[in-house]
């Protein structure tokens, strides 16, 4: 990961004060006068690296205030989410091998709204991906989709609730999505109307509503993965979980690897081989491996559709590979 040096955090910073007070002796480390160099991550969020020149500890700071479209409200609400949200997977038995949820350190809304996590050290799911693409590291990748799919299994069936899905949802964000790239013209009125076809149709079918509602990260990017050696499986940036359809989560998945492919490897269906090895081994964590996997692959093409929609309002992608995104997710959509 590209960390952008930045300098020292000076002492009279106020942030330089709670790291050493009330950070540094959760983590039962006799640090008297901590020299913390300072990296930005590249995040959506304001999220920096904090690392003592002296003893090499690493903690992060995620800066909810000040973020595009967050008022104060609704900064303080996301860095109180997020910080509950890491603490519940923890306390249901995801604070160890071979499942990890990044440990929450604190949180202060005086300090513009941060969020104090440990450093995790791990290779990402981008990487094993990218590196397949470029160097032909397929056993890897194989290897860490499993363990990913393993992750995910365990947490959607350990958070499974009685209440069924509310496909609406999923349909609102997909309007969302629509109406953003209509406004950067990434998509005309006729397009949109195609889209709400496809919607609808997905509307209809019995088998978006069925299953029950789990706890979705909802934000299962490449980026957002971590693995370790053997089954370990780091997962941070927990803002988004929710009640959601366990296959979001499957279908995010999906549709990252086929945009990776797109873009590195100039071809999607280079993805497929992994794909059908990632939601074959999800599911082999119910009862019936063959009538799961037929009721996850029947919902699939929508989510991923969603996933490759998201992906393409993005401002850092141009309007050309936007344009191969959108092409793509009409074709898994229809």
């Amino acid at each position: 990961m590209n960390y952008k040096y930045l300098g020292h955090l000076s002492q009279d910073d106020p942030f330089y004060g709670y790291l050493q007070h009330d950070i540094i002796p959760v983590l039962g480390v006799n640090l008297n006068s901590p020299d913390f160099r300072v990296y930005r991550l590249p995040s959506s969020n304001h999220v920096y690296l904090y690392e003592d020149s002296h003893s090499q500890l690493r903690i992060i700071g995620k800066f909810f205030g000040g973020v595009p479209l967050f008022g104060p409200e609704a900064a303080l609400h996301h860095m109180e989410r997020e910080y509950n949200n890491l603490n519940y997977l923890r306390s249901i038995g995801f604070a160890g091998y071979p499942h990890y949820v990044v440990r929450p350190l604190g949180r202060n809304a005086h300090l513009n709204k941060v969020l104090v996590e440990e450093y995790c050290y791990g290779t990402s799911l981008a990487e094993f991906i990218v590196r397949a693409i470029s160097e032909g590291e397929r056993d890897a990748l194989f290897q860490k989709l499993g363990s990913l799919a393993y992750f995910l299994a365990t947490l959607h069936n350990r958070t499974a609730r009685d209440s069924t899905v509310d496909f609406n949802k999923d349909c609102e964000y997909f309007d969302r999505l629509l109406e953003h790239l209509a406004g950067t013209g990434r998509l005309g009125q006729d397009e949109v109307r195609e889209f709400h076809g496809f919607r609808d149709r997905w509307r209809e079918k019995p088998c978006m509503w069925e299953d029950r509602e789990v706890l979705a990260h909802s934000d299962v990017t490449p980026a957002n993965v971590l693995f370790g050696d053997g089954l370990w499986v780091i997962v941070i940036d927990l803002e988004r979980m929710k009640l959601a359809d366990r296959v979001l989560d499957v279908g995010r998945v999906v549709g990252e690897l086929q945009h990776y492919f797109l873009k590195h490897a100039h071809d999607r269906w280079l993805a497929e081989p992994f794909i059908g090895h990632f939601l074959w081994e999800y599911a082999c964590h119910f009862p019936n491996r063959d009538a799961a996997f037929a009721s996850i692959t029947r919902r699939i093409p929508f989510y991923a559709g969603l996933t490759l929609l998201r992906i393409a309002r993005n401002s850092w992608i141009n309007d050309h590979y936007s344009r191969l995104l959108l092409d793509d997710a009409k074709k898994m959509l229809r």
